[in-house]
């Protein structure tokens, strides 16, 4: 696959140069920002070489490609978008839905698997087809658009950009604990001890990430967030007493650094506001660190602690006492959180977990979800005679497997109805085997078959993982579905 190819086609596409106003990317999609864009413009992405999917989420463009591939794609279509800036290239005849941009039939669907995929749903139409993701993925993100929705995706927006250290961190220290196991001695060699802190590192900064990130999002400085982030997890705070006692530093975990930086955030904009222009460079930033500073430390640290505690409490408590029914409860509601729109609000959770665990018992758990879809899909391709259908399922099914699960979900279960309800029963069944057995990961934003390396029981988990399949298959194939007919 060449990657130069693909951006460059994708350039054409969306370009010019001047019609991109940001791309970046997240771990599995290229995401732009354009000042225009038109349907047959993204019915012609979808055909490009190695897109799963697109999908319109009003001021972004999704482009799908799966983990992995998204990276090269990406880093070769920003060297394309700085050389078209700095040679001031005319737009490409093809962009904005130009000669090149057509419409992908119902053939195409090898291609188009995923959350945008070929088969347009009519305006006329309750019911959606099969292989389309978009307009069912976009009546669903239109439904969920409520003001605390959305605050629960602001809030989980902060906690994305570290997936990838997560991932590095999680998989070291997975990696380690099986090495450990299995070779003892190990444990005790220089190597194993840098490798061990290389492991711990992101809980080490994850206050600063977090503080800059937070900041950013709610629309204050990023640095200030940092260094506020720094200030709760500052060690020399055990040196200081107040009425209470010595201060405990890191106390509160993410959730003290989410509010301190929300607050300081607001207290910012309303300083720039009342100070002077002339003296905003120097007042803003120093009022709005001591101000919110202040605050932290004698009110949304110990707030923070609290609220920190109960949920650690909750979660530890919730799976170690309700074991399997528990986590048969949470694994099979997961895909109708998904839907409404509510499982934004785990992110932080899984945060403060790992931050306060070193591990998080509800990942596993609830990836068994994406586990269950994979065998509701294969029961479909199993059992459908429609070739579309067969298509579809065989594209989407690789990436399912490696834990992406949006082609599945929006192309193929939800669409079918019934399918999705036996996926929600795989999940249920896989995650009563991870709670049993108190499953842990040291990482976040991975699930299926990659998360095994980074849990602390891989036997266990994988046998989660097959138990998710099983039963989503079954269920699915007990439960059956209404066939698509064939398109002529």
């Amino acid at each position: 696959m060449n990657y130069t190819d693909i951006a460059k086609q994708l350039f054409s596409l969306v370009g010019p140069a001047d019609n991109i106003l940001s791309a970046t990317h997240c771990m599995t999609r290229l995401r732009l920002v354009l000042h225009a864009k038109s349907p047959e413009q993204i019915e012609a992405l979808k055909k490009v070489e190695g897109v799963l999917g697109v999908y319109d989420a009003g001021e972004e463009l999704q482009i799908i490609f799966g983990p992995g591939r998204v990276d090269r794609v990406t880093e070769a279509f920003l060297k394309e978008l700085e050389e078209a800036r700095a040679s001031a290239s005319p737009a490409s005849p093809s962009s904005a839905g130009g000669p090149t941009a057509g419409k992908v039939g119902l053939s195409d669907g090898a291609q188009s698997v995923g959350p945008s995929t070929a088969t347009a749903l009519s305006e006329s139409s309750d019911r959606p087809e099969i292989g389309d993701g978009k307009a069912l993925h976009a009546k669903i993100r239109a439904k969920n658009a409520t003001p605390v929705k959305l605050l629960f995706k602001r809030i989980a927006s902060i906690f994305i950009p570290l997936i990838p250290a997560f991932i590095a961190c999680g998989l070291i220290s997975g990696t380690l604990n099986v090495v450990s196991k299995v070779d003892p001695g190990f444990a005790q060699t220089a190597v194993y001890q840098l490798l061990a802190i290389g492991g711990s590192t992101v809980f080490w900064g994850m206050n600063l990430f977090v503080g800059y990130n937070a900041a950013k999002e709610f629309g204050g400085t990023p640095i200030l967030g940092g260094i506020l982030g720094a200030l709760l997890a500052h060690p020399a705070l055990a040196s200081v007493e107040l009425t209470d006692g010595p201060l405990v530093p890191g106390r509160g975990g993410v959730i003290s650094v989410l509010l301190v930086a929300a607050l300081a955030a607001a207290l910012e904009k309303q300083l720039r506001r009342i100070i002077p222009e002339m003296f905003s460079l120097f007042l803003t930033p120093l009022f709005t660190f001591l101000i919110s500073g202040t605050v932290a430390i004698c009110v949304l640290q110990p707030l923070g602690g609290f609220l920190s505690d109960c949920i650690g409490t909750a979660a530890t408590s919730a799976i170690g006492s309700g074991g399997a029914v528990t986590g048969f409860i949470l694994g099979g509601t997961f895909l109708p959180m998904v839907m409404l729109g509510i499982h934004q609000t785990l992110t932080p959770i899984h945060a403060e977990l790992l931050a306060r665990y070193g591990v998080t018992i509800l990942l596993p758990v609830l990836a068994m979800a994406g586990a269950g879809q994979v065998g509701a899909s294969f029961a479909v391709y199993c059992k459908t005679k429609n070739h579309f259908l067969k298509k579809t399922i065989a594209s989407a099914l690789p990436v399912g497997i490696m834990g992406v699960g949006e082609p599945l979900i929006y192309g193929v279960t939800l669409p079918l109805g019934k399918p999705f309800i036996g996926a929600c029963i795989g999940g249920a069944c896989g995650g009563a085997v991870q709670a049993q057995f108190m499953v842990g990961a040291a990482t976040l934003g991975i699930s299926g078959l990659p998360l095994a390396a980074a849990t602390d029981q891989i036997p266990v988990y994988l046998l989660g993982l097959i138990t998710a399949y099983i039963g989503g298959f079954i269920a699915t194939w007990l439960i059956g579905f209404d066939d698509p007919p064939e398109e002529k």
